[in-house]
């Protein structure tokens, strides 16, 4: 875990930068993402700074729980529940990650197929 001076979600939960939340707890936040891949696109992520996933499964896997039901909580309030949706957690440069603090995409709002795209 690093400190995340100039981490942009830090920043976020700090609330030095605007964001439209759709949801938050103690110590999750859940915001809509700036440049949607679908009609519903939140990112939630953990409060405390973990560049990814497996950080935070290493150190606190009781807050990768707490992402897990802020992000169940998102699709309840997004109505997500009939249609579908995905949940996306990109790791590493090859993964697709752009943003080095844990976080996982909320999808949905469209049909979603596989391969993405």
């Amino acid at each position: 875990m690093s400190d995340g001076d100039d981490c942009l979600f830090c920043r976020l939960v700090a609330h030095e930068i605007p964001a439209s939340v759709v949801a938050e707890t103690e110590t999750t936040l859940a915001f809509r993402d700036i440049s949607p891949a679908a009609p519903t696109h939140v990112l939630v992520i953990p409060k405390e700074h973990y560049r990814d996933m497996a950080a935070i499964i290493a150190d606190r896997p009781e807050l990768m729980s707490d992402v897990m039901a802020t992000a169940m909580e998102v699709v309840g309030l997004e109505g997500l529940q009939e249609e579908g949706y995905r949940l996306v957690a990109n790791t590493g440069a090859s993964g697709g990650q752009t943003v080095y603090h844990a976080h996982l995409h909320v999808l949905g709002g469209r049909g979603l197929g596989w391969p993405p795209g």
